[in-house]
């Protein structure tokens, strides 16, 4: 188990001291959780989470045909005329990926959102670092705020037999999606108050965008619909969301050859999936994979139950705080995974209602991985784009957007599902 936590502390020290690397290190490392032992030759592909590489893979190809199509240079023009400055558009454009977050999976939207944000940045001729990582966290925000908005509130639910209405009124109070809602409204006031000094004012121009096909727009906007259908069926296999994307990908360059009379149209949509965020992704679930089978993530577990003295309050408090800190550094969901039998076992123990320790669990485990570049997929994906697009992302960029965003969101929520559950 030390060698465990040894390697993979130090491969995160490199990840965020040498960005270009990244892709190199974590799949280094977890080539050495494989070869060393510490991650079985017979879990390598229960490790890797397919469906997450899958979606990035579907949707990474759509969005090239929709970018192609000019679609997002419309979408960038219609938000400019209704926002009067270039931080209002930043703000607006973070709260719209929110919105569809709270329904869509976290790494889906941010590949949806950021080429609109990316077109508002090319024409106003701003920086798109900050613009596409207020994406990434805002995403990961509300993830949180229904049954259907991240793999781990779909983890809870089912724990704890919730509906999808469960989230919005719970045991006949506010729940889960007003806590969220509560830190957005903060935390978008952050996002005001990093965006401060973007005053640069947007001239209204009279004439939009010409979308030169609108079929690339229909399959991303399927995409939508069929990713939030496929979140109320139960007992889906794990890769439906990204069957859903390759499918719909493969339809999307089945018309492009057909429409441009030529195969070779497809090699620009196939070149613009970034084969090195999904290295990192890789690296990382390996790695994920490697300490949970030397049981690292039960021992912290198990530790954070320990500490709490039998005190509800402090207990909530370690377990809201530690899932922020840990899931900065360790894939949400086999920690909440294996939280959620020990939060059983401490009710069980203490005779009391476990709902603010799951809320909690819930909230920090989902917020926590924006406090770091490489704590959420959704992150990954957005610096993935910036690089993709030419532009360099240093840690700094990301960590004075992401931590003071986690903090704005976790602070209401921690307050909230105390008084609503804990009093």
């Amino acid at each position: 188990m030390t060698a465990a936590i040894v390697l993979f502390a130090l491969t995160y020290v490199l990840i965020l001291a040498f960005g270009k690397w990244r892709t190199y290190i974590a799949l280094g490392s977890g080539l050495i959780f494989i070869l060393s032992g510490m991650l079985p030759l017979g879990m390598i592909m229960s490790s890797i989470d397919f469906n997450v590489l899958l979606m990035i893979i579907g949707t990474m190809g759509l969005v090239s045909l929709f970018t192609e199509s000019r679609m997002p240079m419309l979408m960038a023009d219609m938000v400019m005329e209704k926002v009067p400055d270039v931080k209002w558009a930043a703000v607006s454009l973070a709260l719209f990926a929110g919105i569809i977050s709270a329904f869509v999976d976290n790494v889906a939207t941010v590949l949806m959102v950021a080429p609109i944000g990316l077109a508002i940045c090319k024409k106003l001729e701003v920086n798109p670092v900050p613009f596409i990582i207020a994406i990434a966290v805002s995403s990961n925000l509300q993830g949180a705020a229904t049954l259907v908005g991240d793999t781990t509130a779909i983890m809870l639910g089912s724990a704890l037999d919730m509906s999808f209405l469960d989230f919005f009124w719970y045991k006949g109070r506010p729940g889960m999606f007003f806590a969220v809602e509560l830190g957005a409204v903060l935390s978008a006031l952050i996002l005001l108050f990093i965006f401060r000094k973007e005053s640069k004012h947007i001239e209204k121009s009279s004439e939009r965008t010409k979308v030169t096909d609108y079929v690339p727009t229909i399959l991303l906007v399927m995409v939508l619909v069929l990713l939030i259908g496929a979140s109320f069926i139960p007992n889906k296999p794990d890769i439906t969301n990204g069957a859903i994307c390759c499918v719909l990908l493969v339809i999307g360059l089945i018309y492009t050859v057909i429409k441009n009379k030529s195969f070779s149209a497809i090699i620009n949509p196939l070149k613009e999936i970034d084969l090195q965020t999904l290295g990192i992704l890789v690296g990382i679930f390996l790695m994920i994979g490697g300490i949970s089978h030397m049981g690292v993530i039960d021992a912290l577990a198990q530790l954070l139950a320990s500490v709490g003295g039998g005190n509800v309050f402090v207990l909530y408090t370690i377990i809201t705080i530690a899932s922020v800190i840990i899931s900065a550094f360790i894939d949400n969901i086999p920690y909440v995974a294996t939280m959620i039998p020990v939060i059983a076992g401490i009710a069980t123990a203490l005779n009391i209602d476990a709902t603010p320790l799951y809320f909690g669990l819930l909230s920090g485990a989902t917020l926590g991985g924006n406090c770091t570049p490489v704590g959420a997929s959704a992150n990954i994906t957005g610096i993935g784009i910036l690089k993709k697009a030419g532009n360099a992302v240093k840690n700094g960029d990301f960590f004075k957007i992401g931590i003071p965003f986690t903090i704005a969101a976790v602070v209401p929520a921690y307050f909230f599902i105390w008084f609503m559950f804990g009093v």
